[in-house]
Formats: structure tokens, sequence, C-alpha cells
């Protein structure tokens, strides 16, 4: 079944590139650890790099969909939906298999910003930065500026987390935007 090849692949590959890093697995690796034949592989990704790109791609749609619901299920009202993000990463950072941002650490692999992995990783951080200024505007703040600090507070507590091994930084991250947040005048309509 064609179709189940290509999930295979990409469900190990994403697995292993997010564990291991991209460039320190190799394609016989992820023939090996999804079962998938060589020619199969070629069948649906030219080469290593058009995997890549399939498994970001997908990742930023599942983790911004993840991101979104999590944000819904929090129950938290309009004024209080920016500072769920930040509870929603707190439960993704104290995950066992938490291996920082995979975006990020995209971007730090593939530091040519030219280069298509990078761009990839570059666009989902503008679509968080995005869906963070959508969650702002709807507790009443239309200012740009303040979606890109939660953006930086976001990749910020993403590293920290990583660094110390804690969800703890999603806290001191939600601590900074609540004070964003009560300097910040809200629109008035």
């Amino acid at each position: 079944m064609p179709t189940h090849a290509r999930d295979r692949l990409l469900d190990t590959a994403e697995r292993l590139f997010y564990a291991e890093g991209i460039r320190a697995v190799g394609v016989e690796r992820i023939l090996a650890e999804s079962g998938v034949g060589r020619a199969s592989l070629y069948r649906h990704f030219p080469g290593k790099d058009d995997l890549v790109l399939a498994v970001l791609r997908r990742r930023d749609a599942d983790w911004r969909h993840w991101l979104a619901d999590a944000v819904d299920a929090s129950g938290a009202g309009p004024a209080d939906r920016p500072l769920a993000v930040f509870d929603a990463l707190a439960e993704r950072f104290a995950r066992a298999d938490f291996r920082g941002c995979a975006f990020i650490n995209t971007i730090v692999e593939a530091a040519d910003p030219d280069s298509p992995a990078h761009r990839v990783a570059d666009e989902h951080k503008r679509a968080v930065t995005a869906y963070l200024e959508k969650v702002l505007v709807s507790a009443g703040h239309r200012d740009r500026d303040l979606a890109e600090q939660f953006t930086l507070l976001v990749d910020g507590a993403l590293v920290t987390a990583l660094r110390e091994r804690s969800p703890r930084a999603a806290g001191r991250a939600r601590a900074i935007a609540a004070a964003l947040l009560a300097a910040a005048t809200p629109d008035a309509g």
C-alpha cells in the first residue's frame, strides 16, 4: 500500500529527526526502521531533503493544530487565552519525549536562510506568530509587536525547557506574558 509506506516513512523520519537531528539520521536508518524499501522511498520522495520538508510541513500543521486545540480546551475566556498558550506549553514540556522545538532545531541545523528546510521552519514561526496575534486580538490587543513579543517568549521557553529539562520555563514565560498584557492597553472596541 503506497499510502501506508509514505506514512511509515514520515512517521519514522519525524521520530528520528526530532530525537537525534536531521543530519544525524541517514536514509538507510529510516528505511531499516520504517520497513519501507528504497524504491518506495524514492517513489514518494526524490531525496532525503524532500522527506525532511514533508516531515516539517506535517509537523507544522500538527503542532499548530495541537496548540489551538489545547488553548480552546483550556476553557479560558478571550482575555485569558493568551496566557493559556503557556499552560499548554508546560504540558508539552513535561512529556518524556520533549526535545525542544523541531523548527528551532531545524533552523540551527540548516542555518543557511536560503535552504528549503530553514524556510519551512521560518514559515512555521511566522504562522505561530499569526496565531498568537489572533489570540491577542480576541483578547482586545491589536499591537503586532505584542504578538512578536509572545513569540519570543514561546521560543525562549522552548529552548529553556530543553536546557533545564523542566516545564518550569513555561510558567516563567507566562508570568512575563501576564506583565506584558497588564502593561498593554486593550483596544476599546
